[in-house]
């Protein structure tokens, strides 16, 4: 994947334009979504990987607990409504978040570690989904749709492990919309990733598939200036992370001498979960 570096906001504007223009054949919006990560030495690791150890035998027993304890809770019928309310809480899981919003990718990338270089990570949803097995392909081209909802996910894949079973020993990666669980899921136009084997991470899908992805590294003086135009334009915690923790969260980085340094504003597109929100990088 090539990593380019941009010297501007205007270059990484038009550059991001320019990557999402559509040719007038299929879809007729982009079909990129994004990821921003506040520095550029963190990589793209899920919740679930960085329990480490044994992560994935424990995968199946954080579900059922969470569905257990939670149980008040109602985000929908399927194992994958289940999934995205404890992404968006915290729950180490192997989903990872992103956004069709690369103003709302940007924000994570830029509103914390002022001194270190930040990452724009976008991918081709429609070239990744042309990976998919036969199953899940002929679906998305049976409702014409970019990306699956839970209930279509549900369809193929009732759960977890028939989505690995799917995959064999080739992994894949899907995107899906979480359900509208808040004004933060809508807000941040969140889509999820999954990956057909809680070990693959994305750093390997990215390696073996090059071309479906492109990344845009953000100098350090570049952050400011980007900063600026997203809180010229709003795109800001009080909007992406509604409610008083992201007032909070605006308020200590409007008021803060220069920029916030230990990470803590707005990192995460969770919001909520703390050791996202100290680590500078999108949810998962």
């Amino acid at each position: 994947m090539k990593v380019v570096t941009v010297s501007s906001w205007r270059e990484l504007d038009d550059a991001v334009g320019e990557a999402g223009r559509c040719d007038g054949a299929g879809h007729a919006h982009s079909t990129l979504v994004f990821r921003g990560l506040a520095r550029s030495a963190y990589t793209h690791m899920s919740g679930l990987a960085r329990l480490r150890g044994d992560y994935a035998a424990v995968e199946s027993h954080l579900i059922r607990n969470f569905r257990k304890y939670a149980h008040r809770q109602t985000p929908g019928p399927t194992i994958w409504d289940w999934l995205a309310l404890g992404q968006h809480h915290g729950l180490p899981t192997r989903l990872l978040d992103w956004t069709f919003s690369p103003l709302v990718a940007l924000h994570f990338a830029t509103a914390s570690w002022p001194q270190d270089d930040g990452v724009l990570l976008s991918i081709d949803c429609a070239a990744a989904h042309e990976l998919l097995p036969e199953p899940l392909s002929k679906l998305l081209a049976a409702e014409g749709a970019l990306l699956f909802t839970t209930e279509m996910l549900a369809k193929v894949a009732a759960d977890l492990p028939c989505l690995d079973e799917l995959g064999g020993d080739r992994p894949f990666l899907t995107f899906f919309e979480p359900p509208s669980l808040d004004e933060r899921v809508v807000n941040q136009s969140s889509v999820l990733s999954v990956l057909s084997d809680p070990r693959f991470q994305l750093e390997q899908w990215l390696e073996e598939h090059p071309g479906a992805a492109r990344a845009w590294l953000i100098p350090s003086e570049v952050k400011a200036e980007i900063r600026q135009r997203l809180d010229q334009a709003n795109i800001t915690e009080r909007v992406l992370l509604p409610g008083l923790d992201g007032l909070a969260d605006w308020l200590r980085r409007y008021y803060s001498p220069g920029s916030i340094e230990d990470g803590s504003a707005g990192a995460s597109m969770a919001g909520q979960e703390e050791r996202h929100r100290q680590d500078g990088r999108m949810a998962g």
